[in-house]
This record gives structure tokens, sequence and C-alpha cells, in this order.
């Protein structure tokens, strides 16, 4: 009996890992798997047949696929946004001296902390306060508020970690400011520009709750798999969820397979 138990000492750390990551993906298979189904009533809830119709005609719900588009369009502006504006301001706090640094670091991390409903009510008095039409720019406005702090702390601590030095040594070979931060700042900061990236992307594509409070007659993505759970919930929704997992599994995968590739050519 002394055998299995040191077997089981010595694994304990990644059977936990690998029983937290199944508990992760379950609610991903559980989609996946009703992605294939036919039920018989307006709710996806229960195991009727297998069939594969709703992944033949993804759209056939109406106004559904509009949502979804809307949807891309906010996230990838909106990600675009926050990630230009927060690789600036994450190297303005991290390369520079200047009044109120330490005010600046500590309201970066307020959107993180405060509940998104408080957020989310606050730019709605904005926006009526300004007389603002609620729809698409508000939601996008909004979005990239909220994305902007995720942003500026990846960036953050991936510019922490860069060593000066390479910089310097840039600037001992004759290289311009802008040369410098073209050919050795930003490929060095690329990893934390493009995690911050990806996550305001998840980030904006998944929020309800802000969405909700300024997106006025707008209907997103979201906003459309709760409107349609109080009706019936359509099998394409499954369908469309299954497909964003594996397009996040891709890029993931992608990822590594590009960093490890870089380090076996790396010296």
């Amino acid at each position: 009996m002394k055998a299995p138990f040191r077997w089981l000492r010595r694994n304990l750390v990644v059977i936990s890992g690998l029983l937290t990551l199944a508990y992760l993906l379950l609610p991903n298979v559980v989609v996946t798997v009703f992605s294939f189904n036919k039920p018989k009533g307006r709710f996806n809830y229960s195991w009727q047949e297998f069939s594969t119709d709703a992944w033949q005609d993804p759209c056939g719900v109406a106004d559904m696929c509009g949502s979804l588009s809307l949807s891309l369009q906010i996230a990838f502006w909106a990600t675009l946004g926050a990630t230009v504006l927060g690789t600036m301001i994450a190297f303005a706090l991290v390369r520079y001296r200047f009044r109120a640094r330490g005010a600046v670091n500590a309201l970066i991390f307020l959107p993180m902390a405060m509940p998104e409903v408080v957020m989310a009510a606050s730019l709605l008095t904005l926006f009526l306060n300004m007389g603002a039409q609620l729809g698409f720019w508000t939601v996008l406005i909004a979005h990239i508020m909220f994305c902007l702090s995720f942003v500026v702390t990846a960036v953050k601590a991936r510019v922490m970690s860069m060593d000066p030095r390479l910089e310097q040594a840039a600037q001992d070979l004759y290289a311009g400011p802008a040369q410098t931060f073209l050919r050795v700042t930003l490929p060095i900061a690329a990893p934390g520009i493009a995690a911050g990236a990806l996550l305001a992307f998840a980030l904006s594509f998944d929020d309800f709750i802000i969405t909700n409070f300024n997106a006025g007659s707008t209907v997103t993505f979201p906003m459309f798999v709760w409107g349609s759970a109080q009706r019936g919930t359509p099998v394409q929704i499954n369908v469309i969820g299954t497909a964003m997992f594996l397009v996040a599994v891709v890029l993931v995968l992608a990822g590594m397979l590009v960093g490890r590739r870089r380090n076996r050519t790396s010296p």
C-alpha cells in the first residue's frame, strides 16, 4: 500500500491541476455536446437526438448573426482603442516620473476592483448628462473604458521586466528613437501587448452588464442570448459558443507553437 501512496503524493499537484482544468472545461463540453442536439421544444436543456442541423445553418435564428456581427465589431474596435491607449499609459507609468503618478497607478486598478454594475451606472449617468444617444458608440466607449485597466496591467508587467540596456545598446549603435522603439522596444513588449489585446477582446465580446446599461436599442450577442433564454434557447447559440471556444483554443495553441519556435531559434 505504500507504493500507491508514494505515487499519489509525488503526483498530487499534477492530479489536482488536471481535475481543476476538467472542472473549468466541463461547461464548454456541455455546450459542445448540446450543439449537436435536436430538441423537441423551445429549450435546449435535455438531450433528445443527435443532429447537425444547427451546424449546417448557424444563422437560422432571426437576428442572431446580426447581434454576433455587432459584438465582433465592438470587440475589435474596443480592443484596438484599449490596446493603443493602454500601451501608452503603461509605458508612461513605468518609464517616466511625474506628479500624481501613484494616484494614477491606483486609479488604473479601480475598474478591475469595483463591481461592473457600479461602472455601468456611472457611465450611463455620464452619457445621459451629456445628452448622448445610447447605442453603438456609447457601448464602444464604455468597453474601452472597461478594458483599459486590464491592458495597462498586462503591458505594464511586461515593460517592467524589460532590460533597458538593450535599448541603450541600440542607441550606442546609432539607432534613432523611432528605430529603437520599432526594432527593440516594441518586439520585446509585444507578448504583453498581445496578452492585453486578447484579454480586452474576450472581456468586450463577453460583457453583458455594462452593455445592457448603455446599449439603448442596440442588441449584442450576450444580450441576444439573455433575451433568448426567456423565450427559448436555440441550438445555434451552442454552435456559436462552441465555435468561439475552438477559435480561442487554436489561437492559444498557435501562440504556444510560435513561442517554442522562437525559443529554439534564439541563441
